[in-house]
C-alpha cells in the first residue's frame, strides 16, 4: 500500500532506500568509531576519563552548533533552478546573464518572513523576503526584495528603529502594539506598505504564490555605455493566493511550517514553481521629471505610465541537499552586482550595499563567499584578499597578495568601469518625512482594492490597533484619513466598535 505520507515526511524514508552500504560512525577527524551510545569511564558509574575524545568533540561542537540569527528573515526557505531569457533586453542592459534569448544561468533562492525568530510562524501578518543569487560568468547578482514593490521608510537611518519596534518589548520580551504603531503613525511614510500588509496580500498562502520584486530603483548599462533606471518584477505562474486572517492563525497553530512545506512537498513531487521576470524602464530625463522621487522606496513607479516589459523566467527544480549548507548560509547583499547592473541614488539601496554584506562577515566570517553556496562558481576570483578564518581554497597559491605588482597578478579591464554619472548638491540632513505620503495610498484603497477587500482592510488594521493606546489609534486614523476620507472614517468606526465590545465583556464580570 502506498504511504499517504507527504514528500517531506517521508525523507528519511528515502535518505534509507538510497544508501547501498552500511557506513562506520567517525570522529570529526575521520577516525572510525567502535560504540557510540556510552562515555569512556572508570568503571561503570563513572567519572568520565578527559581522554575521551570522541565525548569532548562531539560536545564541543554540539555547544557550537548554531550560528548568529539574521536581526531580520530569520525564518526562511530555500530552493535551486534556473533564470532563462524569453526576451531581448540588450539595448538597456550589457549583463551577460540577458545577452541572448534562450540563455539559462543557476540561482538559487531564499524565502522569508521579516520580524519573527526562526521559530515563529510562516502565516505571520509580514513581508516576505524574496532573494535570487545569479550564478552568471561575470560574478554572482543577488537581487535581493521582498514580496511587496514598496517599503514602509525612505531614508535607510530609520530602518534599526523600525524594526526594532517589529521585535520585543526591551523589558517584557513581549511583542508590543504601541511600539509599532508609535513609529508607524509618526512616521506616515509607512502608510502605503502598512496598508499593503494588512490587505489580503499580507499572508500569501506559502511562499509559491506571491509576487516578488526588487523593490529598489537600479540602474541599467547597455554596451554603449547607455544608462537607465529600472525595476524588477517577478509575477507568480502559479497565481496569487492569500490567506485569511482566521486560516493564517489557524495554521499558525496547526502547521507553522506551512510555506517551507508546501515549497518542500511542491518540488519533490515534480511540480516546480516558477515566476515571469520583467522590468520598468525609466529615461533619466524622465527621472528629473517625474512628479514623485523615482528613488523613494515608499512608491511604486505606475504601469500606466512605465509599463512592464518581458524579461525572462526562472524555475525552481531542486530542494536544498542540507538546510544549514544552502539556506542558513546562503548570504545574499544587493551591493553584489555584475557589468551592467548599477546602484541608483536610492537611499535605501545604498543603505543596504553596506549593511548586508556587513552582516555576513560577522554571521559567518571573512571568507563566507568562499561557502559553496555562495561561491561564484560560474567565474573564477581572482583577487588580492588573503588569509582570514576559515579560508578553506588554496588562499590563491603564490600569486602576489599586493597591487600593482610585476609578477604577472590580476590586472583590471576598463571595459568594466561603472558608468560615469553626476551629482551636485548640498551636502546635509534632508527631512524627507513629509515627502507626499497618502496620494498613493488613496490610490491603493480607491483603485486597486475591491470592496470586500477594504473591509478586511479596516478589520485586520483595526484588530491590531485595538490594542495600542487611544492617542496612537487616533494618530493612525488621521493619516489614513490623509489618504482617503472613508479610509480613515471606517477605521474609526471599527475601532469603536472593538472599544464596545470590550466594555460590553467588562460590564459582564
Amino acid at each position: 500500500m502506498a504511504s499517504q505520507r507527504d514528500k517531506a515526511a517521508e525523507q528519511l524514508n528515502e535518505h534509507k532506500q538510497a544508501q547501498t552500504n552500511t557506513t562506520t560512525a567517525t570522529t570529526s577527524t575521520g577516525a572510525p568509531i567502535g560504540f557510540k551510545t556510552a562515555t569512556l569511564t572508570v568503571g561503570p558509574r563513572g567519572p568520565v576519563a578527559m581522554q575521551d575524545f570522541q565525548f569532548m568533540d562531539e560536545m564541543a561542537h554540539f555547544g557550537r552548533e548554531r550560528i548568529a540569527e539574521r536581526v531580520v528573515h530569520a525564518k526562511g526557505a530555500g530552493a535551486f533552478g534556473y533564470f532563462e531569457v524569453t526576451h531581448d533586453i540588450t539595448k538597456y542592459c550589457k549583463a551577460k546573464i540577458f545577452e541572448r534569448v534562450g540563455k539559462q544561468t543557476p540561482l538559487g533562492v531564499r524565502f522569508s518572513t521579516v520580524g519573527g525568530e526562526n521559530g515563529s510562524a510562516d502565516t505571520a501578518r509580514d513581508p516576505r523576503g524574496f532573494a535570487i543569487k545569479f550564478y552568471t560568468e561575470e560574478g554572482n547578482w543577488d537581487l535581493v526584495g521582498n514580496n511587496t514593490p514598496i517599503f514602509f521608510i525612505r531614508d535607510p537611518i530609520l530602518f534599526p528603529h523600525f524594526i526594532h519596534t517589529q521585535k520585543r518589548n526591551p523589558e517584557t520580551h513581549l511583542k508590543d502594539p504601541d511600539m509599532f504603531w508609535d513609529f508607524i503613525t509618526l512616521r506616515p511614510e509607512t502608510s502605503h506598505q502598512v496598508s499593503f500588509l494588512f490587505s489580503d496580500r499580507g499572508v500569501p498562502d506559502g511562499y509559491r504564490h506571491m509576487n516578488g520584486y526588487g523593490s529598489h530603483t537600479f540602474k541599467l548599462v547597455n554596451a554603449k555605455g547607455e544608462a537607465v533606471y529600472c525595476k524588477f518584477h517577478h509575477k507568480t505562474d502559479q497565481g496569487i493566493k492569500c490567506l485569511l486572517a482566521d486560516d493564517a492563525n489557524r495554521l499558525a497553530s496547526e502547521d507553522p511550517d506551512h510555506s517551507i512545506r508546501d515549497l518542500y512537498n511542491a518540488i519533490a513531487t515534480g511540480n516546480y514553481p516558477s515566476w515571469t521576470v520583467y522590468i520598468q524602464v525609466m529615461t533619466f530625463e524622465q527621472a528629473e521629471t517625474f512628479r514623485w522621487n523615482p528613488f523613494d522606496l515608499t512608491k511604486v513607479w505606475p504601469q500606466s505610465e512605465f509599463p512592464l516589459i518581458p524579461v525572462g523566467r526562472f524555475v525552481l527544480n531542486r530542494n536544498p541537499k542540507n538546510y544549514f549548507a544552502e539556506v542558513e548560509q546562503i548570504a545574499f547583499s544587493p551591493a553584489h552586482m555584475v557589468p551592467g547592473i548599477e546602484a541608483s541614488p536610492d537611499k535605501m539601496l545604498q543603505g543596504r550595499l553596506f549593511s548586508y554584506s556587513d552582516t555576513h562577515r560577522h554571521r559567518l566570517g571573512t571568507n563566507y563567499q568562499q561557502i559553496p553556496v555562495n561561491c561564484p562558481f560560474a567565474a573564477r576570483v581572482k583577487n588580492y584578499q588573503r588569509d582570514g578564518p576559515q579560508c578553506i581554497t588554496d588562499n590563491q597559491g603564490g600569486a602576489p597578495n599586493y597591487f600593482p605588482n610585476s609578477f604577472s597578478g590580476p590586472t583590471e579591464d576598463a571595459r568594466h568601469l561603472e558608468t560615469p554619472f553626476h551629482v551636485a548638491g548640498d551636502v546635509r540632513r534632508y527631512n524627507t518625512a513629509d515627502d507626499d505620503n497618502f496620494t498613493q495610498v488613496g490610490d491603493f484603497w480607491r483603485k486597486v482594492l475591491k470592496p470586500d477587500e477594504r473591509t478586511r482592510l479596516v478589520e485586520n488594521i483595526a484588530g491590531h490597533l485595538k490594542d495600542a493606546q487611544e492617542f496612537i489609534q487616533q494618530r493612525a486614523v488621521r493619516n489614513f484619513s490623509q489618504a482617503d476620507a472613508e479610509y480613515g472614517r471606517r477605521l474609526q468606526e471599527a475601532l469603536t466598535n472593538h472599544k464596545a465590545k470590550k466594555s460590553k465583556k467588562t460590564a459582564n464580570l
